[in-house]
């Protein structure tokens, strides 16, 4: 008789008034060859999952389990695994799986390999009590910090790590921060550490409160005008019509990352205005696993604030409601079972 477990899936994508999410039992999944059982404790609500949950993401499969920032301990093993011992707190994050062989691969691009898949995309993610993933590619963690601090690492602070290196922000320069959620609040934090002056462009009145308690040089309205040219701008908020905004922002020379896996359709961009003497647009594409451990080396060194609210298990469809409504400043977090 299969062991049951409580679960979430995205039944029904649709808007998020509609109630996508359905609260189930399933039975709990069994490890593969090469993967690991976990008993997740937390698991972080990125605005990937309310993509999912809505459709704007379409599903890869019915009923798919979402969350890709799960924490939790080691429960068992598929046949060749077992590098990590029971017991051990580990990360599951957004890349699942590679191919290994393909020439991004090859090169150290694995993130974008055209067969990668994706937690909570491509197989079930950590709005569950327990998930499968492939040992090699889950994250060691330390024992040391609660584990709703944990889990928005593992695509929040991951990716806000990589869009930054794809923003070529240089020593001590100036940065812009479009939409102020779970990623930016740590991303800013990483750019202040390295000695960079950052403004915050976001609607949210209380996110631009907590920007400016965390450090931010300044923050204003999404659409304002930063106070000084940037010499990079990352967007973070899922809105193609603040394209055009921040790249008007930049400076001579200056970079545009997008992160995001979603964004609305951009305006027509005008040449002279928005690219012309080299300013530069680029997406931000997932990440690598190497990305993945020189942020944790990095927030070994040096902790953030992470500012976090949190929800019972069976308030995810009300926390990605309020991550849709920007009632979440920081990180959600749903509490899934016992944590330090």
């Amino acid at each position: 008789m299969a062991y049951m477990m409580n679960a979430w899936t995205v039944t029904r994508p649709g808007p998020i008034e509609g109630r996508p999410l359905e609260f189930v039992r399933l039975p709990v999944p069994e490890p593969g060859p090469g993967e690991v059982l976990i008993k997740v404790e937390v698991c972080a609500v990125c605005r990937t999952d309310l993509h999912l949950a809505e459709g704007d993401l379409a599903p890869r499969r019915p009923g798919t389990v979402p969350g890709h920032e799960a924490v939790g301990r080691v429960a068992g093993h598929g046949a060749g695994a077992g590098r990590l011992a029971t017991g051990t707190r580990v990360g599951v994050a957004w890349l699942r799986s590679t191919c290994g062989r393909c020439a991004y691969c090859l090169r150290g691009a694995e993130n974008l390999c055209p067969y990668s898949t994706y937690t909570g995309w491509d197989a079930d993610g950590g709005y569950a009590e327990y998930v499968v993933a492939p040992e090699d590619f889950v994250y060691v963690l330390p024992e040391e910090y609660p584990a709703q601090e944990l889990a928005p690492l593992l695509c929040a602070g991951i990716i806000g790590f990589r869009a930054l290196s794809r923003a070529e922000l240089p020593p001590g320069g100036r940065l812009g921060l479009y939409g102020f959620g779970a990623s930016a609040h740590l991303t800013l934090q990483v750019a202040l550490a390295d000695g960079a002056r950052v403004h915050v462009l976001t609607r949210s009145a209380q996110a631009r409160r907590l920007a400016v308690e965390l450090g931010a040089a300044s923050a204003d309205d999404a659409y304002a005008e930063p106070p000084e040219p940037l010499d990079a701008a990352i967007l973070f908020a899922p809105v193609g019509d603040l394209v055009p905004t921040a790249l008007a922002a930049l400076d001579r020379g200056g970079t545009l990352a997008v992160a995001g896996i979603h964004l609305t359709d951009v305006p027509v961009l005008g040449y002279e205005r928005h690219l012309f003497y080299e300013r530069t647009l680029r997406s931000v594409t997932a990440n690598t696993r190497a990305d993945g451990h020189a942020y944790l080396e990095h927030v070994a060194r040096r902790p953030p604030r992470i500012t976090t609210v949190r929800y019972d298990f069976d308030q995810a469809d009300l926390a990605l409601t309020d991550l849709a409504a920007d009632r979440v400043t920081g990180v959600a977090v749903l509490m899934v079972g016992d944590s330090a």
